[in-house]
This record gives structure tokens, sequence and C-alpha cells, in this order.
């Protein structure tokens, strides 16, 4: 797949990740070009998929999760219609922050957030009754190492 930006494209990405709630002024401003045409990019950016919404990042803490930590999930069975269930499920679980299909002997690891360690323990007795799961591994986390929620645009993408 090739990435088809151009130097402005680019511009305007890294931006918009640095601070999506700028005006489009602003941003045109800092990328180096009229509104008018600054807001069109921005547009087919996000009819391409390059931009795919916004959002507030929230501080878990300060809202009363205290707690995050890793489960891991085996399932029984990885037919199409298993995991589309579980994905289902996975959907409806509010303490799931990320969740990620793998390879190996693990295929699921969720990123969770709960208020306190008796919560987290409830939840991962409801994951571990949930049909199709074999077993469920946990870690907690002591201390975030990293949270940085961008992509890394220093250079343009290689093709694939």
């Amino acid at each position: 797949m090739t990435v088809d930006l151009d130097a402005v494209d680019w511009k305007i990405l890294t931006e918009l990740q640095r601070d999506g709630r700028m005006t489009n002024v602003e941003l045109s401003r800092r990328v180096g070009i009229s509104a008018p045409p600054c807001l069109r990019r921005v547009r087919h950016l996000e009819e391409q998929g390059f931009i795919q919404g916004y959002r507030a990042l929230l501080d878990e803490k300060r809202l009363g999760y205290d707690l995050m930590a890793f489960a891991m999930v085996h399932l029984v069975s990885q037919a199409e219609a298993d995991l589309s269930a579980f994905l289902g499920r996975i959907d409806r679980w509010p303490l799931v922050r990320g969740a990620w299909m793998l390879s190996g002997d693990v295929d699921f690891l969720m990123l969770c957030v709960a208020p306190d360690l008796r919560t987290f323990q409830n939840f991962v007795l409801e994951i571990t009754a949930t049909p199709n799961v074999k077993n469920v591994r946990t870690a907690l986390t002591l201390k975030q190492a990293k949270n940085a929620p961008v992509v890394p645009l220093d250079a343009p993408a290689a093709p694939l």
C-alpha cells in the first residue's frame, strides 16, 4: 500500500495530532496555506481514513479509575463465529479501554481500568465465565512508563 500524501498533508496530520482542537485558521497558519484549501485537505484526509476521529484524552485516575491492568484471554475455539461473538462481548465491556487479537498462546490482550481491585477481580470472573473462554491471565500495572497515543510522523511512511 502506498501512502499518497504531500508535504502539506504530512504537516496537517502532525499538527492535528498535537492539537486536534485548533481552528482551521490556526491549522492553516501552522502549515502555511490559506484556510479554504486547508479545510478541503482535512476533509479529504478524513474521507480517506487517514484521520479517523477526534477525542479528548482523559486522566482515568482523576476520574476514579485507580487500577490499570492487562487481561490475557485464551479461547477454546478460534472459529470465525466464536471470534465474532467474543469481539462483540469486548465492545460491551466498559472496563476494557483497548483490545488486540494476537497470534501465539494468547488470543486477546485487553487493557482494562477499574476503580479498585475488587471491581477488577469481579470483571475477571465475568470474562472467565464467558462462553468459549478457556482461561484468563492478568497483570496489574505498577507504573505507566509511556503513553503516546500518536503515530510517529517524522518522515513519510515507506510503502509496504
